[in-house]
């Protein structure tokens, strides 16, 4: 695996892990690639620097009993939103869209109940009556989702992962 910076023909920046760098020159050829941002499928490499260590770590030092010390921590990574604007944490939302999703996470959040694995359950439970209808999320399946909408639940995704799953 490889992780490339990537950048778009609207200078939006951001990264993206491919299976080697054949793999990423075939799907950006095929138009599969495209900025999370705009959509634009014109992506191209941006200039990067991987990490570099300066101290061995094997001890092959000979003759000497130093301790290896890491450097000092790297700066927080930012992210520029165009051009001209201010850089911004990469914790921070840097675009329009990251910040809408942003709000709608936290509204969501603070208005609804997650029920997380148990949504299917939940979801069918109210619909049938069993339980009295509120406002839920969680997670499910996309086989388990097509059942809810086939059955005439009114389920959507949501455009982030559950707090769980994020680092």
């Amino acid at each position: 695996m490889i992780r490339y910076t990537l950048k778009c023909q609207n200078d939006h920046s951001f990264d993206s892990w491919f299976k080697s760098a054949d793999g990423f020159d075939v799907l950006t050829a095929a138009g599969q690639v495209s900025c999370p941002v705009c959509d634009s499928s014109r992506v191209t490499k941006a200039l990067m620097a991987p990490p570099v260590s300066t101290a061995r770590k094997d001890g092959s030092d000979q003759g000497t009993s130093a301790p290896v010390t890491s450097p000092d921590p790297a700066p927080l990574p930012v992210t520029h939103d165009g051009p001209h604007d201010t850089p911004t944490p990469l914790s921070a939302p840097a675009s329009d869209v990251e910040r809408a999703i942003a709000a709608m996470r936290k509204h969501v959040e603070s208005t609804s109940d997650y029920v997380g694995l148990e949504f299917t359950k939940q979801a069918r439970a109210m619909h049938d009556g069993d339980t009295p209808a509120r406002a839920i999320y969680g997670e499910a399946n996309l086989a388990d989702a097509k059942a809810l909408i086939e059955d005439g639940i009114a389920v959507m995704p949501l455009p982030f992962t559950p707090k769980r799953n994020t680092n």
